[in-house]
């Protein structure tokens, strides 16, 4: 955690683009995955994509025609349970924790708090030393009844040990993009992945004037459990939208990639819900907008 304090929280807000407060909302499992889709992965068959397609943010260029390999993702972020059975298993401390446990300057992770919550929060993002993974929102909060939710205050470090430790690893900033962009409902309109033509929510963002205002119109002020949208057309749920997902691939020397917005992005401020989207994030760092997938290869034929 070598960032100040001021710099992280505005790069966060930078990446944000709604109370318990209104941010986690802490909805129960009202809808959700299937059990039998817990876990499960399918194969992204190879193929070619347009990455940067119709680029939106200066970031997202150039625009570039890759060819992909074959690869097996999850067909859902990974989930509060699948990362609690990691850790009971290895005994494995976040970043986060482990900072809180040193003492660091800036040490915890950051939770964004809208205007008015009554949380008593100054400004929309505050670093909480008391928030991990466990506790979402602070000292107090808890992941009781939310199993099937996204886990989140998980650093870039931490995405790879969970996937190193299920038979996985992180996709690449390619791999994520090629994923969500055959899964497209329309292939030319960038954000058929979170809208339909006649208002359709197909993921879970912000409705409304961000921060003034998140209608909930997808259902959701806040995070959702994973797999409560419609998956994508070659069966991916949340690749859009919910929370942003870690890639393996840095950005810059102290930055990773990430990628998909989230439930904080809204068209009058980040409109990052869509395949070409992509963010800088501190890779020593985590917040509460925040979580990760994984994908494996395919073994050899």
């Amino acid at each position: 955690m070598k960032r100040t304090t001021i710099g992280l929280l505005c790069a966060c807000l930078v990446a944000a683009c709604s109370n318990d407060s209104a941010t986690h909302a802490l909805q129960t499992e009202s809808c959700g995955l299937d059990p039998a889709d817990i876990g499960r992965f399918i194969e992204v068959p190879t193929g070619s994509f347009i990455k940067g397609f119709e680029p939106v943010y200066p970031e997202e260029r150039p625009t570039l025609s890759l060819q992909v390999a074959p690869f097996l993702i999850q067909v859902h972020e990974v989930t509060n349970a699948q990362f609690a059975a990691f850790v009971e298993a290895t005994g494995y401390q976040t970043d986060a924790e482990q900072s809180v446990s040193r003492g660091d300057l800036g040490a915890g992770s950051a939770v964004f708090y809208p205007p008015g919550d009554d949380a008593g929060a100054e400004s929309l993002w505050q670093l909480v030393p008391g928030a991990t993974w466990r506790t979402p929102t602070g000292p107090g909060s808890s992941i009781d009844g939310l199993g099937g939710h996204p886990v989140v205050h998980v650093s870039q470090a931490d995405a790879r040990a969970y996937a190193a430790w299920a038979g996985g690893r992180l996709p690449s900033e390619v791999e994520w993009e090629y994923a969500a962009s055959v899964g497209l409902v329309d292939p030319d309109a960038p954000n058929s992945g979170a809208y339909g033509p006649d208002g359709e929510k197909r993921a879970n963002t912000w409705q409304g004037i961000f921060p003034v205002a998140d209608t909930g119109e997808d259902g959701f002020q806040g995070i959702a459990p994973a797999g409560c949208f419609p998956a994508s057309k070659i069966g991916v749920h949340d690749l859009i939208g919910n929370v942003w997902e870690w890639t393996d691939t840095p950005y810059n020397e102290a930055q990773h990639t990430i990628k998909g917005g989230s439930f904080l992005c809204a068209e009058n401020f980040c409109r990052r819900y869509r395949p070409a989207a992509r963010q800088p994030q501190d890779s020593d760092f985590s917040t509460s907008h925040i979580g990760f997938r994984i994908v494996k290869d395919l073994p050899p034929a």
